[in-house]
């Protein structure tokens, strides 16, 4: 199952209610919050977006996953 693209109008990170961004990490989908650097993973195309599954990612990765 793909992630459906337009959800990114209506999700928002559940920490910090900021925009998230679609893009690949460690070779899957995941959505990413820029402000608090988390990495919510996708399950079969469904965002789980809990603080707990979430990731952090450092500045550097960060900046990797903009150029990429």
């Amino acid at each position: 199952m793909a992630f459906d693209r337009k959800l990114l109008d209506v999700i928002a990170c559940p920490v910090c209610k900021g925009k998230l961004l679609f893009t690949q990490h460690n070779d899957a989908d995941a959505l990413v919050c820029r402000f608090d650097r988390l990495v919510y993973p996708l399950k079969d195309g469904i965002p789980v977006l809990l603080e707990e599954q979430a990731t952090s990612i450092t500045l550097e990765q960060l900046e990797a996953l903009k150029k990429g």
